[in-house]
C-alpha cells in the first residue's frame, strides 16, 4: 500500500508583516485541530527562507482532503499566507524505500 504525506509550505504575502496575536492564536488553534484529527505529523517554522513562513506535513486520504485542510488554515483564510502543496510519497522499509 503507498503511503502519501502532504507538504503545505506557508509563503508570506505583503499582508504578513501585520500578523497580530489574535491571528497567530486561530493559527495555532488550527494546528491543534489537525493534531487531534489525527491530520498532522508535523509542522514547523522555517528561518532563513525569505517569503517562507512554514510548513505542515498532512495526513490525509487524498490531495484533495489535504488541500481543503490547506484552504482553512486561518493565516490562508485571512490573507496573511498562501501556501504550495505537494504530495510526498513514503519510503521506509515496508516499500524496500521505493526499489
Amino acid at each position: 500500500m503507498e503511503k502519501w504525506l502532504y507538504q503545505m509550505t506557508i509563503i508570506k504575502t505583503k499582508l504578513y508583516n501585520r500578523l497580530n496575536k489574535a491571528a497567530v492564536e486561530r493559527h495555532v488553534e488550527n494546528i491543534r485541530r489537525l493534531d487531534e484529527a489525527g491530520k498532522l505529523e508535523l509542522c514547523g517554522v522555517y528561518k532563513g527562507y525569505k517569503g517562507v513562513a512554514g510548513m505542515y506535513l498532512l495526513k490525509a486520504d487524498s490531495y484533495e482532503e489535504a488541500e481543503e485542510l490547506c484552504k482553512q488554515e486561518p493565516l490562508v483564510v485571512e490573507g496573511f499566507a498562501t501556501y504550495q502543496l505537494y504530495a510526498l510519497r513514503m519510503a521506509d522499509k515496508e516499500n524496500n524505500y521505493l526499489l
